[in-house]
């Protein structure tokens, strides 16, 4: 039988996946590792514990028997390495924060225009370019040995496969990359003062860009989002990604590279040669929930809650949420934004809490399908993943709110699983990536809008747009 394997080096731990050519999974594994934060906004991790924990994992689901691997991980984070592939400090990640005056020198040396051109983006603090400009202000010991520099599943590759190399998705978040091109960007490179030589090759996500020691060949790979889409069948135009996961992503497959002018929704390479894409990214989707029942609810279990929020009619009697609990992306790139209920009465109860969540999450991700429409897309559905979408009532809400059908896909393994795919491609078990797609990615499941709650809806996201601007001002940087 056909043995594909898939892994996905995450924040929280790191997952494999085996499948079969037809898409059926033969084993899963993970393995959880810790995160540091040793001061206030910096998020930090030790590649050897990505390292071992993956060793673990692909033991786990059979490796040594696979046809093919894909690699998929969490973006944007810093692996500095010396001339020997010594790792020079714990990696920086997609989630730390200390780099803002380093943005805004890169937003100032650029202009925000030139840079959009070139990268698709805004610089964020998350991006992987205002790292290293951190490192050569406050660390210049480690920057002074930095010989190259890799993103945190291409580490996993150097460790199995012997290679330095990065695919054109993943190198698309660091800020060095021209997406338009698929390229390394020489006039990024010169005006930040960053040496060609330390970046890896970039390769399309399909193609083999290493082989383990016994051979097998291992896909490039593709950050966790773009290899997420293609887990639940977003390869070309006409379906939209809809992500539930701690934080929440509305992603499209785009037919030619196109960048917001403001850059309020990120612009990428897809997973798929000569393909692009665009998203938008909330920073606390189910990660809200969560919150909610931490703070109100510790001894309720999640059905509870979503029971209770059932029982409260579209619009939660007034109540609007604010999802900015920890700043936010898009549509506002504002670190210091924060949460907000609004709307609240003595004959409010926690139902009322929980389902303006819900739907203030909605609103969100609504936000986020506004500006790709803006960009010319025209989506005919969405693919629903990531913890919240096993919630029947929040897909019913996200979709009466993006007015567009949601459905479920039959695997759920996510950027696992989308890794598992291009693994099968690198094999020469699929053609392309299409191919696989096509052969593997099924629907088990569809929620369709529900009429009577669009009107509710359609004035809940007028309010809801209304209030970042209103509190804008209390903002405390």
């Amino acid at each position: 039988m056909t043995h594909l394997v898939g892994l996905d080096v995450g924040t929280t731990g790191v997952k494999a996946l085996a499948i079969s050519a037809e898409g059926a999974v033969l084993a899963r594994a993970e393995q959880e590792y810790p995160l540091s934060t040793p001061w206030p906004g910096w998020a930090e991790q030790d590649p050897a514990d990505w390292w071992r924990a993956s060793e673990t994992a692909l033991a786990g689901v059979g490796v040594d028997g696979a046809d093919g691997i894909g690699l998929s991980g969490q973006m944007h984070g810093l692996v500095t390495l010396d001339r020997d592939d010594r790792v020079l400090r714990p990696a920086i990640l997609w989630n730390d924060q200390r780099t803002a005056a380093e943005c805004a020198e890169i937003e100032a040396r650029l202009g925000l225009e030139r840079l959009v051109a070139l990268t698709g983006n805004r610089a964020l603090t998350g991006f992987t370019a205002p790292k290293l400009l951190w490192l050569r202000r406050h660390e210049p010991a480690v920057y002074s040995r930095i010989e190259h520099v890799l993103l945190p599943k291409d580490y996993i590759r150097l460790r199995l496969g012997g290679e330095r190399a990065i695919d054109v998705a993943d190198a698309s978040g660091t800020l060095l990359f021209d997406v338009g091109h698929r390229r390394w960007s020489d006039e990024m490179l010169e005006v930040l003062e960053v040496p060609a030589a330390w970046l890896p090759p970039a390769f399309e996500s399909p193609e083999v860009s290493a082989r383990t020691a016994g051979g097998v060949p291992i896909a490039a790979g593709a950050g966790d989002q773009a290899a997420g889409a293609l887990g639940v069948g977003v390869d070309r135009p006409g379906a939209l990604s809809v992500v539930l996961g701690t934080s929440g992503v509305v992603f499209v497959a785009l037919p030619r590279f196109q960048a917001d002018p403001e850059a309020r929704v990120h612009a990428f390479c897809h997973a798929v040669p000569d393909g692009w894409h665009a998203m938008g990214v909330m920073l606390s989707a189910a990660g809200s929930l969560r919150w909610l029942r931490d703070a109100v609810a510790p001894a309720s279990s999640y059905d509870e809650l979503l029971a209770e929020a059932a029982g409260v009619p579209p619009g939660s009697d007034g109540v609007l949420f604010l999802p900015y609990l920890s700043g936010e992306r898009t549509p506002h790139a504002d670190p210091n934004a924060r949460g907000a209920f609004t709307g609240l009465s003595l004959s409010h109860r926690r139902g009322h809490l929980v389902r303006a969540v819900l739907e203030g999450v909605a609103y969100g991700l609504r936000d986020s399908l506004e500006l790709l429409r803006g960009l010319g897309v025209r989506p005919e559905l969405g693919r629903a993943s990531g913890g919240g979408a096993r919630s029947r009532l929040w897909l019913e809400i996200v979709a009466s709110v993006l007015g567009l059908p949601l459905e479920l896909t039959a695997v759920e393994e996510g950027a696992a699983y989308g890794a598992a795919l291009l693994g099968g491609v690198a094999a020469g078990v699929f053609s392309d990536v299409h191919e696989a797609v096509a052969a593997c990615v099924r629907v088990r499941q569809r929620i369709e809008t529900d009429d009577a709650w669009r009107e509710a809806y359609e004035a809940g996201y007028a309010r809801f747009r209304a209030l970042y601007p209103a509190l804008e001002p209390l903002e405390e940087s």
